[in-house]
C-alpha cells in the first residue's frame, strides 16, 4: 500500500513497532545463535550445484535464506526441510540448473540476489529476479558489470536496480577481475560464474574479505588456489569441476551474535554465554574491536566445524573505552557498525570509525541510518567524509527516541539493544524485518532479561 493510507490491523505487511526498555535485572543465561546467514545461502547454492545429496545442519531459517531455498527449487534442485535446521539438497551438477517457470523473488536479501546473478550467468537459461521495496533500491551493477564479461547478458532498471533479467552464457568465459572495492558478494558471484567456465577464473581483491565461498568450494571438491598479495589476495578457481555433495554444519552467525553480546556488555551485571559462534578471522572484526575497547569476552571450547572456526563466547558486562577503528578492518565487520555505534555511545571518550563508504549501499544507507538512530536518542556524533565519530557518555546513553528502520533488520536490532542500555526506552518503528536474519530475536532477549524488555509500545 502506498503513501499514508491506513492498513488493516491484520495486514501482514503493516509495520510492527517494538519498544525496548532497560530490564530490571542483568541479562543472564545462555543462547545458541541462529545459523550463519552467509554460509546458509552458500550451502544451499553449492548443494544445488553438486552431484549427489547434501545434508545441511543448523541452516538459518530466516526469510532471506528461505528465499534462496525457494530459488534453488525453482532452478531444479530438490530442497527438503527435514526440521530443526536440518535440510537436504539433491543437486543437479555444474551446468545442470533449469530455467525457472516464474520470477525469482529474493525478498530482502542482497546476498542471495548478487550471488544468484553469478550462478545464473554460467547457465544457458533465462531468468528474472526481483525483491522487496528495499532490495529494489539496491544497486546490482557491481556484479552485473563484471559478470557480463562471461558472455551473460543483463537488463535492469535505471541505476542497475531490480527487477533484473539475465540470459546466461551457453559457453561462459573465465574472468580475470580486480574487485574495485572490498566485497565478498562480488567476489563470490564471479567465482560462482567461473564454475561453469572452461579455464581458470582469477579474482584479485585489494583487501581480504570473508572467505566462506572459497572454503565451501574446497569442501565440495573444487580446486581453489589463494595467494596473499599485500593486504589482499588472489583467488584462482579451476572451472568445470565436478562438485560432490558433502555435509555442511552451519556455525552460529557472528553478525547475529553481535547484538546479544553488546547488550550483555552494556546492561550492568550481565553475564551471557553465546554457543557455537563462527569465529572466521575475516568475520570477527567486531569482537577484536570490542576487546580493544575493554570488553570482557572469553572464547571457550574453540573448535573447527565444516572448515570454519567456532567457539562459545562468555560475555560479561564491561566499562568500554573509545578507540580509533581503522578502515582496513571494515571488510571483517561491515555489517556490525550500527551495533558498534551503540557500544561507542556508552563508552568513555570519542570513537572514530574510519572508511565506511560501503555502509551507504547496504539494505539502507546504513551510515545515514546509524546517524539518525544516534540523533533520535540524544547521542552526539559527526560524519566526516566516510568516517563516523561517536561521542560516548561513559554510561547509559539518553535514549527515548523513535528510530526509523527503513526495512533494515540490523538498524532495528541496534535500536532495541540501545533501548536495553539507555536511560529511557527506545522504539523501532518496524521490527518485522528482524526475522530475515534473526528469527526469535525478541524472545531470546526477553528470556535473557527474565522479563518482557522488548514489547509492543
Amino acid at each position: 500500500m502506498q503513501g499514508s493510507a491506513p492498513r488493516a490491523a491484520h495486514d501482514p505487511t503493516a509495520p510492527r513497532p517494538l519498544a525496548a526498555r532497560p530490564p530490571a535485572r542483568p541479562l543472564s543465561g545462555e543462547a545458541r545463535m541462529p545459523g550463519d546467514k552467509s554460509i546458509s545461502h552458500r550451502a544451499l547454492m553449492f548443494g544445488a550445484l553438486a552431484v549427489g545429496t547434501t545434508d545441511i545442519t543448523g541452516l538459518l531459517e530466516g526469510e532471506d535464506v528461505l528465499r534462496t531455498a525457494a530459488a534453488m527449487r525453482a532452478l531444479g534442485a530438490e530442497v527438503e526441510n527435514r526440521g530443526g535446521g536440518n535440510w537436504r539438497v539433491a543437486g543437479r551438477g555444474i551446468g545442470g540448473l533449469v530455467e525457472p517457470a516464474d520470477v525469482l523473488d529474493m525478498g530482502n536479501s542482497g546476498t542471495a540476489a548478487r550471488l544468484l546473478c553469478g550462478l545464473l550467468a554460467g547457465h544457458p537459461i533465462f531468468a528474472v529476479m526481483t525483491g522487496d521495496a528495499s532490495l529494489r533500491k539496491r544497486p546490482m551493477k557491481r556484479v552485473t558489470e563484471p559478470l557480463s564479461a562471461t558472455g551473460a547478458r543483463f537488463a535492469t532498471r535505471a541505476g542497475g536496480r531490480l527487477p533484473l533479467a539475465v540470459e546466461g552464457a551457453a559457453d561462459p568465459l573465465p574472468l580475470d577481475y580486480l574487485v574495485p572495492v572490498p566485497s565478498a558478494q562480488v567476489k563470490s558471484a564471479c567465482l560462482l560464474a567461473g564454475l561453469c567456465a572452461r579455464g581458470v577464473t582469477r579474482i584479485v581483491e585489494r583487501e581480504a574479505t570473508r572467505d566462506h565461498t572459497e572454503n565451501m568450494l574446497r569442501h565440495f571438491g573444487a580446486t581453489v588456489g589463494v595467494s596473499v598479495e599485500g593486504a589482499g589476495r588472489v583467488i584462482e578457481l579451476t572451472g568445470q569441476p565436478e562438485l560432490v555433495a558433502a555435509p555442511v554444519v552451519v556455525p552460529g552467525d557472528p553478525s547475529s551474535a553481535a547484538f546479544p553480546a553488546v547488550a550483555a556488555l552494556l546492561v550492568p551485571g550481565s553475564e551471557v554465554t553465546l554457543r557455537g559462534v563462527g569465529m572466521n578471522p575475516l568475520r570477527a572484526g567486531l569482537f577484536a574491536t570490542l576487546a580493544e575497547m575493554g570488553a570482557d569476552i572469553t572464547r571457550l571450547n574453540e573448535r573447527v566445524e565444516g572448515g570454519e572456526p567456532v567457539a562459545d563466547l562468555l560475555v560479561r558486562a564491561s566499562a568500554l573505552r573509545a578507540i580509533d577503528v581503522p578502515a582496513d578492518r571494515a571488510p571483517s565487520m561491515i555489517d556490525e557498525y550500527p551495533i558498534l555505534a551503540v557500544a561507542a555511545a556508552a563508552a568513555t571518550g570519542t570513537t572514530r570509525m574510519r572508511g565506511l563508504k560501503e555502509l551507504r549501499v547496504k539494505e539502507s544507507d546504513r551510515l545515514a541510518a546509524t546517524a539518525a538512530l544516534l540523533e533520535a536518542n540524544g547521542i552526539r556524533f559527526a560524519i566526516e567524509g566516510d568516517d563516523l565519530i561517536v561521542h560516548g557518555v561513559g554510561g547509559p546513553p539518553p535514549g527515548g527516541g523513535l528510530v526509523v528502520t527503513n526495512m533494515d533488520h540490523r538498524i532495528a536490532m541496534s535500536a532495541l539493544v540501545l533501548g536495553l542500555a539507555s536511560r529511557a526506552p527506545v522504539v523501532a518503528d518496524d521490527a518485522a524485518f528482524i526475522e530475515t536474519s534473526f528469527p526469535g530475536f525478541s524472545e531470546l532477549v526477553n528470556r535473557l532479561a527474565g522479563e518482557a524488555a522488548l514489547a509492543a509500545p
